[in-house]
Order: structure tokens, then C-alpha cells, then sequence
């Protein structure tokens, strides 16, 4: 599996279906969930700016595998933002969400982010661990509908990346 940094062609839908496909069947998200990722990474891409921003792309024969991108377009002000982490079914549990994790970590310490932070929710559990094994902390948590259902929302984050 090779990682990728940069946008690829096909890359924005791969992303929204690995998102919409494995949240549809773990937690319900529907329709809302997908406009919105679909809506925000588009925007994502279309603003990148090459050294503030990054995407990787976990890729095999063609198809991507995952993704992982650093929206770093607020860091003055609220820090990078770590978004649209995701792996295939396929090769979720082999290594791959902890090399994208650590790719995009990577790039934020090469770039002194001070901080880097994300939003999750609390039925993540596999996530949850690695985002902590990479030194994240939750450091709030509330009842939010920001993806289309209500959930536990989380923030975590991790100073001086």
C-alpha cells in the first residue's frame, strides 16, 4: 500500500463513499452526513494551499484505500485541523489509519502547527485509541447533530504537533 500526498483524480468521491458507506452501517448517518462531507472537502480542495495544507491518499492498483488531510487554513486561531480520516473495510486494522496518522502528524510538526485538533464521536472506539496512541486528548465533549444525527461529539486535541 503506498501513501500518496496530493490530490488524485477520483479522490474526492473515493473519500465521500468510504465515508457515507462505512457510517451509513455503523451509526445510521444518512444523507446529511454525506452532503456535508462531500460539500466540505470539495470547498477543502478547491482552497488548498500547497505547505498549509495536506491530503494522503493510502492507494493500491489504483483504488484508494484511505485518506487522512490537514487543513491548516485556520492555525493562527484555532490550530490545524485534522479531517476526513478514513480506511477501506479492506484494509482497516492492518496499519494503514496509523501510517496516514502519522503522515499528516508528521507534516504538521515539519510546519510548527501548534496544535492540531479534530472533531469525533464517542462510538469510535478504534479510533479513539489511536487518536490517543498519537497523543491526542479529548478535551471536550458535548451532545451535537453536526453530521446529521445526534451523537456524543468529542474534540481532541494535541499541542505543539
Amino acid at each position: 500500500m503506498n501513501l500518496h500526498m496530493g490530490y488524485l483524480p477520483g479522490c474526492i468521491g473515493r473519500i465521500v463513499a468510504l465515508h457515507a458507506t462505512y457510517y451509513a452501517r455503523t451509526v445510521g448517518f444518512g444523507v446529511a452526513f454525506e452532503a456535508k462531507v462531500a460539500g466540505e472537502l470539495a470547498q477543502f480542495c478547491l482552497r488548498y494551499k500547497d505547505g498549509r495544507d495536506g491530503i494522503w491518499l493510502a492507494a493500491e492498483n489504483g483504488l484508494i484505500h484511505g485518506a487522512i488531510a490537514i487543513d491548516g487554513a485556520g492555525d493562527q486561531d484555532c490550530g490545524a485541523h485534522l479531517r476526513w480520516f478514513i480506511t477501506s473495510d479492506e484494509v482497516r486494522g492492518k496499519g494503514i489509519g496509523s501510517r496516514l496518522l502519522g503522515a499528516a502528524l508528521s507534516f504538521c510538526r515539519d510546519r510548527n502547527y501548534r496544535k492540531v485538533y479534530l472533531w469525533t464521536f464517542d462510538e469510535l472506539h478504534a479510533a479513539r485509541h489511536l487518536y490517543e496512541k498519537h497523543g491526542f486528548t479529548l478535551v471536550r465533549a458535548q451532545r451535537g447533530s453536526q453530521w446529521g444525527k445526534e451523537v456524543n461529539e468529542q474534540l481532541f486535541e494535541r499541542g505543539g504537533a
